[in-house]
């Protein structure tokens, strides 16, 4: 691979992705970095902490991302763990292939674990998605965000309160670019090849009548420890989840977390009795597809809430805080938290044609990452940090 000397960088970009939140970030950044002119050489480098080889392949595909160059294979592990194990592994990488800066995205253990290697060994790292803020230190995530932001040489930001956030923290601003959101890149991008939602229901044994339904039908998903990980919470939900299908048949694509815990629990019942099509995780290209046709999504998940936004789709975010605020200002969602009166009237008040449709944020154009490759390059060529 050519080391970016022909071009006057000292080294290749060094991109990382760790778990799936990543890919979808990714993938647009190393097609613009690849049209750029002249071309920005990269180095894909995948941490392994989404161990998933099926899922990884199909994301991969879905999302038209290269294989990676280097696959450190960290696997699971408590957060200490699987952050350390990152780092031992990323280190020799680092050195070997001398990169000009390492670019991660997003707030996994990856993310932060690759970020303190580089810094420390006095690379530039540039942090894709930054100054995102829920303000709740209980998150593992919250804790990635905030010390990537504080040691990172570069941010560039998805929405304007961001770079507030960074300034109030006391990044300067001569850091920080607003390009826009990457991730609505590969969203925009894959939805004319997403796959029908009737095809998904089929593919896995299940009566794509369900979709059919005069209101419609409703998207799930569920993972964040606060909400599967303790018997009453997720019986409380799942019970609510069971009375909207009642009014709205729902398609849930569970995470293994959940999945787990719903038996561990002896919670099956409140899943099987009611209209809800359960599915293992999808890929991207059949989420996009549920997502798009769906007449509300009900989620923990951050990059839901975006997605939604973009697509005009009304979302009710099933946790009590968000990093992502511009969604409920100006965008499609609705927090709901854990709170089942009001997962119930935000379902009746979508159903009784009161859902939000808000507006696409601005810079949430599919371009966002030609922004960040045109900036990344004019920044490396002028010597930075």
């Amino acid at each position: 691979m050519s080391q970016g000397t022909d071009i006057g960088l000292k080294g290749p970009v060094m991109c990382i992705v760790g778990a799936r939140p990543n890919f979808m970030k990714m993938a647009p950044i190393l097609r613009a970095l690849a049209a750029h002119a002249p071309a920005i050489p990269a180095l894909l480098v995948h941490t392994g902490q989404h161990y998933d080889a099926n899922m990884n392949d199909r994301l991969f595909a879905d999302l038209r991302l290269p294989a990676p160059d280097l696959n450190l294979e960290v696997g699971s592990g408590s957060h200490a763990v699987q952050t350390a194990e990152v780092m031992k592994r990323f280190e020799p990488a680092l050195d070997e292939h001398q990169p000009s800066c390492v670019v991660v995205v997003g707030d996994v253990n990856s993310t932060l674990a690759c970020t303190l290697v580089a810094v420390k060994k006095g690379v530039p790292v540039v942090h894709v998605e930054a100054g995102l803020r829920s303000y709740d230190r209980r998150m593992p995530e919250e804790i990635n965000r905030v010390l990537t932001d504080q040691v990172a040489d570069r941010l560039y930001t998805t929405e304007r309160s961001a770079g507030d956030n960074l300034a109030r923290e006391g990044v300067d601003v001569s850091r920080v670019a607003f390009v826009g959101n990457v991730m609505i890149d590969s969203l925009l991008d894959a939805r004319e090849h997403a796959r029908p939602a009737a095809d998904t229901l089929v593919a896995h044994d299940l009566d794509p009548g369900l979709l059919q339904h005069p209101k419609g039908y409703g998207v799930v998903t569920m993972h964040r420890p606060s909400n599967v990980d303790d018997a009453e919470t997720l019986a409380r939900l799942l019970g609510v989840l069971a009375e909207v299908s009642r009014e709205l048949p729902l398609v849930f694509a569970m995470h293994p977390r959940t999945r787990n815990n719903v038996q561990r629990f002896g919670l099956q019942g409140l899943v099987d009795g009611a209209r809800i099509a359960v599915l293992p995780p999808q890929g991207y290209l059949e989420m996009v597809g549920l997502m798009a046709g769906a007449t509300v999504v009900l989620t923990d998940s951050g990059g839901l809430q975006e997605e939604t936004t973009a697509l005009g789709v009304p979302c009710l975010t099933m946790r009590e805080n968000t990093e992502r605020p511009i969604t409920v200002e100006q965008g499609t969602n609705t927090m709901v938290g854990r709170d089942v009166a009001a997962i119930r009237q935000g379902v009746a008040d979508i159903l009784a044609g009161r859902g939000k449709r808000g507006r696409v944020p601005e810079l949430w154009d599919g371009h966002a990452a030609e922004r960040f490759a045109a900036d990344l390059y004019a920044w490396l060529r002028a010597g930075a940090p």
